[in-house]
């Protein structure tokens, strides 16, 4: 009778420690699980909101998302030393570059004769294919009163060549400029734009602040 009680004892024992440690096992996967979908969930929002999402998160050194890795540095372009030579949108290592335009509507004029829109010569001043500086019509344009116009970007068309912003700088305020993009963005050790960029433009800056607006103007959303 004692063999039988001490192998019962042993076999409990043994039952135990196996249901504790698939607990612990479940546990785990379901944390990572979690971590996994915050990831996608922020990586999937725009920039301001994934910011806003990190905010008190306890699993945001577990983040596969870059930007919100703390301490973490990302690949970003400084406005006033791009010369839009184009490279963006053929040195990236994604198909379709993480290098947008952006566009700040505070500083734009609204202009019917927008020079990030139109061709230089365009003969009319309307949204016809030909007269429109963008190669993949990604910049959007929308009368509101005479004679201003709202223009918008359409990011999952612009393949970030610059071909906007070199006009809108040339001729007009500047309101639209490339960044990188950082839901796009895999945040290269080397990243294949800067090394070939004839500018110096890129460099690597707090992933807190991963936005470069301006000339001394960095900022955490767009």
């Amino acid at each position: 009778m004692s063999e039988l009680k001490v192998t019962g004892v042993v076999q409990s024992r043994r039952e135990f420690l196996r249901n504790f440690l698939r607990g612990v096992l479940l546990v785990g996967l379901a944390g990572m699980g979690a971590r996994v979908m915050l990831g996608r969930r922020c990586q999937s929002a725009g920039d301001f909101d994934r910011q806003k999402l990190c905010k008190g998160c306890p699993d945001v050194a577990f983040c596969p998302s870059a930007v919100l890795s703390v301490g973490r540095k990302v690949w970003q372009l400084d406005p006033s030393k791009c010369t839009q030579c184009g490279r963006c949108a053929t040195h990236c290592v994604l198909q379709s570059s993480a290098v947008k335009c952006v566009h700040r509507p505070a500083q734009c004029g609204y202009c019917r004769l927008c020079f990030g829109f139109f061709q230089p010569g365009a003969t009319t001043l309307n949204s016809a294919a030909e007269n429109q500086i963008c190669p993949t019509g990604a910049i959007r344009r929308k009368f509101i009163e005479e004679p201003y116009y709202e223009y918008t970007i359409d990011e999952s068309l612009c393949i970030g060549c610059g071909r906007c912003v070199k006009g809108c700088s040339a001729f007009g305020n500047g309101s639209l400029v490339l960044q990188v993009r950082h839901d796009r963005c895999v945040n290269c050790n080397e990243c294949s734009i800067a090394r070939d960029c004839p500018s110096d433009a890129f460099r690597q800056i707090p992933a807190t602040t991963p936005y470069r607006l301006k000339a001394g103007t960095e900022s955490s959303a767009s």
